[in-house]
């Protein structure tokens, strides 16, 4: 059994190649920037990951890991767009060093080179493959869609939050899991879990990542916290002081929300505490976690199979970076 690390310098290695020809570099040379970028390649790690879990790696879970994180690698592009986000990974962004009509296509040909990944897939499964691949591709539009619509909203219910999350970050890791998985025979039960295993522990991800951006330390963080507050984004913090403060204190809140004053953040952060927006936050993440766990334990196979993948998750959500 391989760990994580491990497993994402092979990946790495593999996937480092060049993707894209020579014919048109107006158009190719700005996909191959952008995946030059890197990244931790959490996501085709998870599919391996899942591969491995039932049986040795198998050549086909590899093209499938390189379709995962093309389509990934698509998303972002895209995203960075939407955003107007200037760097990505202290990089300049594709729009930004190119153009937006450009990165548009260049994420295009990623989704495109995506597909070509799968379709070198020899397994007998490729259809199913195929099915859960675009199920969670249009899952992540949806998650995207909502996570606009949410910007213009004066409050977003918990739950509808948590949903979004679900369809933006949770289902790619769930997803490639089970991809994994099916291609080394994992019954349909085993699928379910691996499935739910990975949709848990992506929710347990952003409640953690919404908490480090808050409260994270600079040193380990690498960056000063309250992004997300200046942003006025809304997040597991925020929803909940919204939900839960008194009046007064919610009132202060949403003055600083229209606000722009250079003690923004740090009053922002003493509403969160106030209200235990931090503890509970903390609480939210454990209790997303223990569900993927008891997920991964259901999974018919011995434990010993399950200790990477346990490795993993307690990474993601205990990071403080």
């Amino acid at each position: 059994m391989h760990s994580f690390e491990s497993l994402a310098a092979k990946f790495i290695q593999r996937f480092g190649r060049k993707h894209f020809p020579d014919s048109l570099p107006s158009l190719y040379d700005p996909a191959e920037y952008f995946l030059s970028i890197g990244g931790k390649r959490v996501r085709p790690v998870m599919c391996l990951m899942g591969n491995e879990l039932f049986n040795d790696i198998l050549e086909d879970a590899w093209y499938a890991a390189e379709a995962v994180e093309l389509f990934h690698n698509f998303t972002l592009v895209h995203d960075d767009i939407m955003d107007n986000a200037p760097l990505r990974r202290g990089m300049q962004t594709v729009h930004t060093k190119y153009g937006t009509p450009t990165a548009l296509l260049a994420g295009d040909v990623m989704l495109v080179s995506a597909y070509d990944a799968l379709n070198t897939i020899t397994s007998p499964r490729l259809h199913a493959v195929i099915g859960i691949f675009n199920r969670t591709a249009r899952e992540v539009c949806e998650g995207q869609q909502l996570d606009m619509d949410f910007e213009k909203a004066a409050t977003v219910p918990l739950e509808e939050y948590i949903h979004m999350i679900t369809l933006k970050t949770s289902v790619l890791l769930a997803g490639s899991l089970q991809i994994g998985g099916i291609l080394n025979n994992a019954s349909e039960e085993d699928q379910h879990y691996l499935y739910a295993f990975g949709k848990n522990l992506g929710i347990a991800f952003q409640v953690q990542d919404d908490y480090l951006d808050a409260f994270g330390d600079p040193d380990k963080f690498g960056k000063q916290p309250g992004g997300d507050i200046r942003a006025n984004k809304k997040t597991f913090l925020l929803i909940h002081a919204l939900a839960t403060a008194a009046p007064s204190t919610r009132q202060q809140l949403q003055q600083q929300l229209e606000s722009n004053t250079p003690d923004k953040v740090e009053k922002v952060l003493e509403i969160f505490r106030e209200t235990r927006a931090d503890e509970w936050a903390k609480s939210l993440k454990e209790h997303y976690f223990n569900i993927s766990l008891q997920h991964l334990a259901k999974i018919t196979v011995d434990n010993k199979r399950k200790e990477p993948l346990l490795a993993l998750a307690q990474f993601l959500i205990q990071r403080e970076y």
